[in-house]
């Protein structure tokens, strides 16, 4: 690929890539979204679970249009599920009526990918961003010049890098397979169960189920993810049926500055995260729209990128910053032991525990 001109250019094409892609070419700009793997969404590094459209209402209120944006065909379900199940170190369990529904993280992202190729963004995989020099993109397949950047491209963004933006402070590891089974239609998180500070999942799909543990790294000190992740497998039984695959969330809430100059950043990449619970695909796409439409208007100097700053800001740094705040009152003081977490979360009882889960405040 020789110098190429844009008005919008896209790196990476998860979610809130190929959200930002699809809405900056609706609104009229030339888009091409670049990716570094030869296949969108693959491999799966997530746990595959998106709250229903109700839920994010209720966790995000000002998100405008929102049954538009999430109006997700039956056929990318796997399975509607009707709640959620916390469970301690004792084994006790906590009922959350918080419905939902689970995907193939692959063929979601290919279907919103898809959808930013159909709305006119150029999709090039294999290209790889290195870098800004001269108001140009650096990538393996060439040089591309470009009126607006947006950097998609996770927690360890290389864009927020060439901006000057923050990094995300202290990501936690985690690590998912896909088990087979029959599972019922309830997500199961279990904390503290395998070690203190770490957390693992069931996430329940269509005769399988996605599988998971994550830790925090100043709780749990001798042994890997991949070691604590063996010892789930173990304690439950599960028959593995994909091989591991890991990633890094942001746990600290959104970084405090998401725009520089003409470029911004998304989704992972600004830490658009719930903390308390690693979930970030709706965010990636409610942030995902706001940053297309602004790119594209930016880019024909209609206004300037600032405006995705507050947008974004508007309607999710007060729920993100309430769970970023919940999960460092959790690492202080619930996290410690098995014994801690056991008696803080039987303290906090259902009604807290919802609110923990939904990013609201669980005192007073």
């Amino acid at each position: 690929m020789d110098r190429t001109d844009v008005d919008v250019l896209v790196v990476g094409s998860g979610p809130a890539g190929s959200v930002a892609a699809r809405y900056a070419a609706e609104s009229g700009a030339s888009v091409m979204m670049i990716e570094r793997r030869p296949e969108v969404g693959v491999p799966v590094r997530c746990g595959e679970f998106m709250p229903s459209n109700e839920e994010i209402g209720l966790m995000f209120p000002g998100v405008q249009d929102l049954g538009s944006l999430f109006d997700i065909p039956e056929s990318q379900i796997c399975l509607h599920t009707d709640g959620i199940k916390l469970v301690d170190p004792k084994e006790r369990v906590t009922v959350l009526d918080l419905k939902g529904y689970t995907v193939d993280r692959d063929r979601f992202d290919q279907y919103l990918a898809d959808a930013a190729v159909s709305a006119g963004a150029a999709l090039v995989r294999k290209c790889s961003f290195y870098g800004i020099e001269n108001g140009e993109a650096r990538t393996n397949q060439g040089n591309i010049r470009y009126k607006v950047l947006v950097g998609a491209d996770g927690p360890g963004s290389k864009v927020a890098q060439s901006l000057g933006l923050p990094r995300n402070h202290n990501p936690y590891p985690a690590v998912t397979s896909q088990v087979k089974g029959d599972f019922d239609p309830y997500l199961v998180m279990f904390f503290g169960d395998i070690a203190p500070g770490a957390y693992s999942w069931i996430i329940p799909k269509d005769g399988r189920a996605n599988v998971g543990v994550g830790f925090s790294p100043k709780r749990t000190k001798n042994a890997t993810v991949g070691e604590y992740m063996d010892r789930f497998v173990e304690k439950h039984g599960f028959e593995e049926c994909s091989r591991l695959k890991g990633k890094y969330v942001p746990s600290e809430g959104p970084i405090a500055r998401t725009v520089a100059g003409n470029g911004l950043v998304v989704g992972d990449a600004a830490g658009q995260v719930i903390s308390v619970n690693g979930g970030g695909i709706p965010l990636a796409m409610i942030a995902g729209r706001m940053a297309g439409r602004t790119a594209a208007e930016a880019s024909a100097g209609k206004c300037g990128l600032d405006r995705y700053e507050g947008e974004w800001r508007a309607v999710m740094e007060k729920p993100l910053k309430t769970a970023a705040f919940n999960k460092k009152l959790a690492d202080t003081f619930a996290f410690r032991s098995e014994t801690s977490t056991t008696l803080c979360m039987r303290l906090l009882g259902q009604r807290r525990l919802g609110n923990l889960i939904r990013c609201k405040r669980i005192f007073p």
